[in-house]
């Protein structure tokens, strides 16, 4: 699923977890794997497509100008589409023919890490301490990828839900933007009053921006799916009353009640279309639906009814694999790499947020008055799919892709059942997959 002309979805950036959480742990390669990109003196680096063909292309430009010293390797590049990519990987890394390096989805690193295929990043942490870059991290952007055996990835960009609103929709309907749940709930159905969506959202084929909105909401009522050290916790009353509130928006018709079937176009048709009012998106969607016209704005953070204020976000990565030719060659690449990649949002090749402060500060992202707010206002509240806690782990792969979350978005936005109801049953699917 594509929703941007220039970017792809969380969803593509996750890995259609649905898939990943039911292949066998490297189950024995049958032949037909990629070998990599380059011979077998080379780090083997292996992306994705992250945008239009003019990101890989000017990857790859980065990828072979890459000139290490004299006690290194070079670097070759290949792109691995994201059709069954955790199949490739699989396969690749179980018959010893895979990257040294790669991108890839959110929580691959954590699930090769399971099963001893990942190599640690402490080397790479350093060498960013030693040349400055450590300390050029957003806030909190490294801590998901922490464990007790070392540093399982390194992020490098990061697509985030916010709240957007259509200043248009918002004075026709004489309503302020909203800044705690009661102004979502008047606003919406001030909204609804005069046409508009008052909370634009999706869980048609491909689309999950209804699942996300629903741990969005969990987590800015300081809630979440796990307890703060790791267990299932779908049941605790900031999520019910979460949950709650979801139903009270479907109840005052101010979430589409087609809003079940609607694809990622549909969603963002609503946007462009001057239909959707106000509603819960990835960072970017004025550049994704190409209005920028200052109309389609990124929405003041909201305060939960306790005061609590969060937004969910998926950190993307670059990992590292044990097999490789030379540790030190992959660490050294990856350094290098990382200290190139603002130019990917210096030509506009990616629609999602950099980790580095330096890149948010250049005139080609600062330009957008959006993307300002996103990271002044937005980005230090973040959360992982992990809070309560902090650390990603295989598990949150299992939550992203699994019909659990699905189901019960469904439940929530078409109004079925009840919140209690609804997150029962979250929780016992939840419970039947996820590791213990």
């Amino acid at each position: 699923m594509n929703p941007t002309s220039t970017s792809f979805s969380r969803r593509g950036f996750l890995g259609l977890a649905a898939a990943v959480a039911a292949i066998p742990a490297l189950a024995a390669c049958t032949g037909g794997s990629p070998s990599g990109g380059g011979g077998g003196g080379a780090v083997k680096f292996w992306d994705m497509p992250w945008g239009t063909p003019a990101y890989n292309e000017a990857a790859k430009k980065v990828t072979e100008a890459y000139a290490p010293s004299s006690s290194n390797l070079k670097a070759s590049y290949q792109i691995i589409q994201w059709n069954n990519f955790y199949q490739t990987y699989s396969s690749a890394i179980a018959s010893k023919t895979g990257p040294a390096v790669s991108t890839g989805g959110g929580f691959q690193a954590f699930q090769f890490e399971q099963q001893g295929a990942i190599a640690y990043a402490d080397g790479v942490i350093d060498a960013l301490k030693k040349n400055g870059m450590y300390d050029d991290f957003l806030p909190g952007v490294l801590d998901p990828f922490k464990s007790d055996k070392g540093y399982i990835a390194v992020p490098w960009q990061l697509d985030m839900r916010v709240f957007w609103y259509r200043k248009s929709l918002f004075e026709k309907a004489g309503v302020a933007p909203p800044t705690d749940w009661n102004g979502i709930l008047e606003a919406g159905k001030a909204l609804k009053k005069i046409g508009a969506v008052g909370f634009a959202t999706g869980a048609g084929s491909g689309n999950f921006f209804a699942n996300h909105v629903a741990i969005q909401m969990m987590l800015n009522n300081g809630g979440g799916v796990w307890s703060p050290d790791g267990q299932i916790d779908v049941m605790n009353d900031r999520n019910l009353e979460a949950t709650e509130f979801l139903y009270e928006l479907v109840s005052n018709g101010i979430i589409d009640p087609g809003a079940v079937s609607y694809t990622n176009d549909n969603l963002q048709a609503q946007w462009k279309d001057k239909k959707a009012g106000y509603g819960s998106y990835a960072a970017g969607l004025d550049n994704s639906i190409g209005d920028t016209s200052g109309d389609l704005v990124v929405a003041p953070v909201v305060a939960g009814p306790h005061g609590d204020k969060a937004t969910l976000v998926f950190p993307n990565n670059i990992m590292m694999y044990k097999n490789t030719p030379s540790q030190e060659s992959s660490d050294a690449f990856l350094v290098y790499y990382l200290g190139q990649i603002k130019q990917f949002w210096q030509q506009n090749l990616l629609g999602s947020l950099p980790v580095f402060k330096s890149i948010t500060e250049l005139p080609e992202f600062a330009g957008n008055p959006n993307n300002v707010k996103v990271i002044k206002e937005w980005q230090p509240i973040a959360k992982t799919f992990a809070a309560r806690g902090a650390a990603l782990n295989a598990n949150h792969a299992v939550l992203d892709g699994g019909q659990a979350i699905s189901q019960f978005a469904q439940s929530v936005i078409t109004g079925t059942g009840d919140a209690k109801t609804a997150l029962k049953a979250f929780e016992t699917g939840l419970k039947a997959v996820v590791k213990s």
